[in-house]
């Protein structure tokens, strides 16, 4: 084993993070978690923040580990979530902890930007991306509007994934994929567009070189290499977005998919070879982020099982120690498309009571209201998938080519019951896996610039080889379908 070389990944998310070892070997691949921590989120002065230290701390943990086993670390990959972003002042000191995405700053930041600065169709023409709040553009917005410090004084603004890598190697680069996410790139020039970091005070030199996934930044500084005993193993550019690896890392045979990450949020998209900004990609409020290779991610963000986990907060003790399989299987004896919402309702965003908020939408759309654990979860599986189906017709409009098969990959892609439920009533073919998607295309794209593999074809069929996939076939055909009319006929009510 100690022969082997591995790739180092560090997956991090908005709740936790891990650093995983994986290996590539005769057209297999091998992972392993080496460390798992909370990602804490701050909340001090009215703001919330992420704690980049602490985070930079458990990178040097898990990479001192490695080191101590004796592994050959072949190179290094960071992901995170989007948006996000580190100031770093002309010393190169980081000037403050980040903002995180859910800080109340931005709450009317998008709506007072587009109304006095640029309007909404002026950006979605640009940039192709969906409209969400705590996009970077609302939070630079935002930040500047309160005369905040950090960013006044920022010599470079790096995204989470570039600063982290910043701060191993000492070299700033702006990485494609996660700079797609902040709705300041135009995905046909691939750069970031100069009139609307103008509209808010910024120059194209704040942000480091971009970066295509699979460029090398550098190698470990002098000091991080004495604090872990590892040698100058290089940094590698991955998907920093951390969507963007997990759709590498689709096991897909050819073009014709869709896929759907399933987790706290659900992203149902396609790839693309070009973005695709129209008039009705704007209405419906698609968005266009950074792929590997010069892919575009046409997708759109469907509030996922974030309702069930926060409903789960809420339970009384009894039902919170049941097991997600437990809880889900007694939700399947209940009477099915009696209560349906909309998912992404704004009533869904962050109501001080989910519970409350399913039972107020229900009762006033004239529904019975669901009042046990078993009822409100049927009602957000039934809901979630009848989104799903509205989406992929959407997304079958756009594509240009026939979608043969839904991926459902990520965390979600163990839930048998939600699984069986998006076949019938999206009608397509489903296929569940990988769950590990997000580390596995990190370590994929780390093997790529290592020239282990030549493309993501390639790296599809090696992950395609290394695990099992559960397909699901549509079922109850006629259900579904009297089902759905009834969940239009709500949502347009």
């Amino acid at each position: 084993m100690e022969n082997k070389k591995y790739f180092f990944a560090v997956d991090l998310g908005a709740t936790s993070g891990r650093t995983i070892i994986g290996n590539i070997e005769n057209g297999k691949f091998e992972l392993e978690e080496v460390t798992r921590f909370p990602n804490n989120l701050i909340e001090q002065g009215g703001h919330y923040y992420w704690d980049i230290f602490a985070l930079y701390f458990e990178i040097i943990k898990g990479l001192k580990e490695v080191a101590q086993r004796g592994l050959e670390i072949t190179s290094i990959g960071i992901d995170t979530w989007g948006v996000d972003f580190v100031c770093v002042g002309d010393d190169g000191a980081i000037l403050r902890n980040p903002r995180a995405y859910r800080d109340p700053i931005t709450f009317d930041a998008m709506d007072d930007y587009l109304k006095h600065v640029i309007s909404k169709k002026e950006v979605y023409d640009v940039t192709g991306i969906q409209f969400m709040n705590f996009n970077s553009i609302f939070q630079l917005y935002a930040m500047k509007r309160e005369g905040n410090s950090a960013l006044k004084y920022a010599s470079k603004i790096l995204f989470v994934p570039d600063a982290l890598s910043w701060m191993l190697t000492g070299n700033e680069v702006c990485e494609y994929t996660i700079a797609s996410t902040s709705q300041l790139l135009d995905p046909r020039t691939k750069q970031l567009d100069e009139r609307l970091l103008n509209s808010l005070g910024l120059t194209r030199s704040k942000f480091g070189k971009m970066v295509n996934p699979g460029t090398m930044i550098g190698v470990l500084t002098d000091e991080v290499q004495r604090l872990t005993g590892l040698g100058p193993v290089p940094v590698i550019a991955v998907a920093g977005h951390d969507t963007g690896s997990a759709v590498a890392a689709v096991p897909a045979k050819d073009e014709m998919f869709a896929y759907l990450s399933s987790g706290t949020w659900s992203l149902m998209g396609i790839e693309t070879k070009d973005a695709i900004i129209n008039d009705l990609s704007y209405e419906r409020n698609f968005t266009n982020e950074g792929g590997i290779e010069g892919t575009t991610r046409f997708l759109k963000n469907i509030c996922g099982m974030w309702l069930y986990e926060r409903c789960r907060l809420e339970w009384p003790e009894e039902v919170r120690k049941l097991s997600h399989p437990e809880l889900q299987g007694q939700a399947m004896t209940v009477e099915p498309f009696r209560s349906i919402i909309n998912p992404d309702d704004p009533a869904f965003a962050a109501p001080s009571s989910m519970i409350g908020a399913i039972q107020s939408y229900c009762r006033d759309t004239n529904q019975p209201v669901p009042e046990t654990p078993a009822e409100i979860c049927r009602c957000i599986f039934d809901s979630l998938a009848l989104r799903y189906r509205q989406v992929f017709q959407w997304m079958q409009e756009f594509a240009p080519f026939r979608l043969e098969v839904l991926h459902i990959i990520g965390g979600g892609s163990l839930n048998k019951y939600l699984n069986q439920f998006t076949a019938n009533s999206t009608g397509a073919t489903v296929l569940a896996g990988p769950q590990e998607c997000t580390a596995i295309g990190n370590i994929m794209l780390q093997a790529k610039a290592a020239n282990l593999v030549k493309d993501i074809w390639e790296m599809r069929t090696i992950i395609a080889n290394s695990i099992e996939l559960v397909k699901y076939e549509p079922q109850d055909k006629d259900a579904w379908e009297k089902a759905y009319q009834k969940y239009l006929n709500i949502i347009n009510k």
